[in-house]
Order: structure tokens, then sequence, then C-alpha cells
């Protein structure tokens, strides 16, 4: 199915951009991760990431050419697909906008009055849009606040988009007048964020007019140069993030995963950076202090309020949002059934150990089952597809997805091409993109294009439990914890190590017959772990 790529806002004040060079001809083949195009910004240019995959069917701007943020770009989709009512409707779509844009024009002139001037040297920067699909953004942090001055590439906040949390990078110089989204507060894409300028400004007018503004360049005469943006819904304040003496906490990403790595409480740190921010050296240098503690004994008082109910509510964050409508889709759009199976683990248990005893080795049972899924889809492909209302997509590539447990909530990191890898390959990466899920340091790229998912909730000691699908996929595995138990083996009761495995599957896409034999196959790889070694 075609994917429709609009020119992308790529910088907060960006309203157009200019194709400086395109990287992929048509009939080019795409995955996600590869760089389609040089487009330069007001700011600088960048390179522009596909996230999907196909063949590039259709380029909208050519180079050299400058169009308007989300403008048709390109369109990606299976090769030799028919897009000609994708493109027609497209250039329809434009002249709609056209015929919009002169209605706009003629109401600017009427209600010029609506906007305010820019005074000299103000920057009014808005929400920008981090992700290709972020629609409105969470300020987790501010790194400065009102009255700090700020010069071109300091950091300004940490934005949590539906992807994950990412730095924000000021591109002006001068004082921080205004903040318009407090921590922890969400707002849409291109609502006022903060204004920066000379120190002492007035911009009461600018705050007033939700950003709305004209430039102070040119004359209010000119009514066509006259832009005026939607209105922001008035925002509800919210709790900052604070210690318990109420000072809120300023520190580096790479301070924060140090000290979440190390079990370091940043409340007990005393920062060295701008402006008190805790940074890299403060954590690795940080020697705890020895604590006195105080035991509180509840008075008459306190245990006569021991009945009271009590409830407190917790802002969603965007993760959780973006998980809620993801499963809430599949559970309620996906007739799905379940598959159970036990498998036995010795043998996989003793190559383990054996595996692992070679020096910087390190693999995992979930490695060894996500290998056994990759060569299992390899054999049954009609389980390696994706469902569309006319059509079944069957994947040549297999990307297997792990899920990992976050604060927020849970991500799918993906491995792709996980049929080519190896197990200590697979082990490598699943480490290296979960520790980026667990700091909130993983890109969109590497999140998206899993053609089946591994969930396992063995660890916490979970023998049995059924997922929900992570669609686009047509199954999910559910994998349960390692339980040492009496079992028969050539009519002897032994003592035996058996793990139960759940596969939930698409029944639109996959049959009970077809998910059945996929997991026999995944049983004979995983209970002789010889044969995913050659």
């Amino acid at each position: 199915m075609a994917t429709i790529i609009n020119m992308p806002r790529l910088s907060d004040t960006m309203e157009e951009g200019v194709v400086a060079k395109w990287l992929k001809n048509v009939g080019d083949k795409i995955e996600e991760g590869d760089i389609l195009a040089e487009i330069e910004t007001d700011k600088a240019t960048m390179e522009f990431e596909s996230f999907y995959e196909g063949t590039l069917l259709y380029i909208g701007i050519q180079e050299g050419e400058t169009s308007p943020v989300d403008v048709l770009l390109a369109i990606i989709g299976e090769e030799d697909e028919d897009i000609s009512a994708i493109i027609s409707g497209s250039s329809e779509s434009e002249k709609t906008a056209a015929k919009e844009e002169v209605k706009e024009e003629t109401t600017a002139e009427v209600d010029a009055t609506d906007a305010v001037v820019i005074p000299e040297g103000v920057q009014v920067i808005m929400m920008p849009r981090l992700s290709d699909t972020m629609t409105d953004g969470t300020v987790a942090t501010w790194l400065k606040k009102v009255g700090d001055a700020v010069e071109e590439g300091d950091m300004l906040a940490e934005i949590e988009t539906d992807k994950a949390t990412m730095e924000f990078e000021c591109f002006y110089e001068g004082t921080i007048l205004y903040i318009g989204v407090q921590e922890g507060e969400t707002a849409p894409v291109d609502s006022l964020l903060t204004i920066i300028g000379p120190a002492g400004t007035d911009v009461s007018a600018i705050v007033a007019n939700g950003g709305n503004s004209m430039d102070a360049e040119k004359p209010t005469s000119d009514k066509k140069e006259t832009k005026i943006a939607d209105k922001v819904e008035e925002k509800k304040p919210v709790a900052t993030t604070s210690t318990t003496s109420n000072r809120r906490i300023f520190a580096s990403p790479l301070a924060k995963k140090i000290a979440s790595d190390k079990g370091i409480n940043l409340a007990d740190v005393t920062g060295s950076g701008e402006n008190g921010r805790i940074i890299k050296k403060d954590v690795e240098n940080y020697t705890p202090a020895a604590k006195v503690v105080e035991v509180e004994v509840a008075s008459d008082t306190n245990l006569v309020a021991a009945g009271q109910e009590k409830s407190k509510e917790v802002k969603n964050s965007q993760m959780r949002k973006a998980i809620a409508k993801s499963l809430g889709n599949s559970k309620f759009s996906a007739p799905d059934f379940s598959l159970n199976i036990e498998v036995d683990m010795d043998s996989a248990m003793a190559s383990r150990k054996t595996i692992n005893a070679i020096p910087d080795t390190k693999v995992s049972f979930n490695d060894m089952v996500v290998k056994a899924c990759a060569m299992a889809l390899q054999k049954h492909p009609q389980v390696n597809t994706s469902w569309t209302d006319n059509n079944t997509v069957y994947h040549s590539h297999i990307h297997v997805g792990v899920a990992v447990a976050v604060d927020d909530g849970l991500l799918v990191p993906v491995v792709k091409h996980t049929n080519q890898m190896s197990l200590t390959q697979i082990g490598a990466t699943v480490r290296d993109l979960a520790g980026k899920a667990r700091h909130k340091k993983i890109s969109p790229a590497e999140m998206q294009g899993s053609t089946f998912t591994v969930s396992n909730l063995g660890m916490f000691g979970i023998e049995n439990f059924t997922s929900i699908i992570n669609q686009p996929n047509s199954a999910i595995l559910s994998v349960g914890a390692i339980v040492e138990k009496p079992v028969v083996k050539n009519g002897q009761i032994v003592v035996g190590n058996t793990m139960k495995l759940t596969l939930t599957c698409d029944h639109r896409t996959v049959d009970g017959a077809v998910g059945a034999q996929f997991l026999q196959t995944l049983k004979t790889f995983i209970e002789n772990p010889v044969t995913m070694l050659a």
C-alpha cells in the first residue's frame, strides 16, 4: 500500500523547504533508515530519513525546487503500484489549498488587527515537530529559565514525543523572555513554546495573542505577507519536576543515564555546569554521604486519618497515549486466537552455558528464542505477513520486534534482518536497542518495520501469559519463565526444565493449523539449539 511523504518541518520556524539533492531515484528500493534527500531549511541543510520501506514510486519536488511544508514530497509503495489517483488527488488538494490561501489573505486584510508586531531582535519559538507522526509534545525538562541568557547551540529543553525524549536546540541568542509550556505540560505542534530576545523587552502583546504576529520589518499595509497562526487552546498548569526541597533538578541526558545505571539520586548531586546543571563528571565523582535515618512515630491524629480515601491523578505521557491507541486498535480490530506449547529447555540451558563460556560472549535465552522465531518464520511465511483491507502483504524480510519494559510503558525495538544474524549478533543488538529504549534515546527508525514480535516476562517469574498483537504484525509470541519440575522422559519421571510459549495470531491471516505448525517448528529449534548454529 502506497505511503505519502510530505515536505517535513525540520525546524521550529520552517515554513518551506528546498530539495538540495535527491539521494534516491524513482524505482529505487527503500529500506527504513535510508536517507532519501537533503533538504535545505531556513536554518541548515539536513538529511531526511525514510521511516518506511518499499519502492520509490514518485518524486513530487525536484532538486532545487522550493515547496511549503506538508506538500507532497514523494510516494513509497509496492513496485508497479498504481498511484495515479494519489497524484491527481494531491494536485486537486493543492489547488484547493491555493484558493483557501487567497481566502485567508482576504480575511487577514480585514482582521489585520488580530496580529501584533514583533519587536526587533525578538524570536517567537513554537512547539517543533520532532518526528513525522508527532502532533503534540510534552516538555519533560526545561534546561533554561526565564531571564537566562542563551546562545545559538544551547539546549533549551527536553521534549517528549510519541517516539522518544529529545533535546531541543536553540538557533538564536538573547534572553529567555517567556516560557509558554511548563514542565510536564503537553501542547500541540506550532503552539507558543518560548520567546527569546533582548533583555527587558515587553512581549506581553505577543503572549496575549498566542504567538500570532506580524514581522516588524514588513509594512503593516502589506497584507499578503501576513501569516496568522491558529489560536492555541489555553493550557492548564501542572506541577514541575522537583526534589523534596522544591528545587528543580537540571541534568544533562548523559548525567541522567549514568545516575540511573549507578542508582544515584540526582537530588543528592551538586551540579557544576551552567546554572548548577548536573553534568557527567558530577555524577562520576559523586560520593554518597552518610545519612541519618529518622524514625517518625505516628501520633493519635495520624492514626485517626488511616481510614481516609485518597486518590491521585497522574497525567498520561505521550508514550502511554500512543501505547493505548495502538493496543486498543489492535485488540478491537483483529480477531485473534492463542495457541500454547511447552518446550523442553535442558539442551538449550546446556548450549547457552557452553556458548557463554567463550570470552566476550553473552547470549540470553531470549536471544535464542528470537533466533528460533526468525528461522521458523522462514519456514512458515504465512506468519510473516500483514493484513490490509485489500491484500495480505507477505514480507520477504524478517524483522523481529523485542518488547522492552520502560518507566512509562512498553517500547518495541526492532532487530532488522534477524534471520541473517548469529546468536551473538542478535544478543548484542538486543542489548544495545534495549538500553537505548530504557533511556529514551532510541530513534523512531529503530522501532518501526517489525514483521513479528517477541514479548518475554519470564524474568519476572511469569510462567504463562497472552500478549496483544503488535500491528501490523500477524502474530506475537509470549515467552514464560523456565521452570524446574518433574517430567517424563523415556518412560521415567525425572527432574526437567520447561518453558511455556503462547502464540497469539490474527485469524485474518493466520489459521489455527498454520499457527500450530509454526509452534512445532519453533519447538524443534529451541529444543535442538545446534540447528540454529549452522
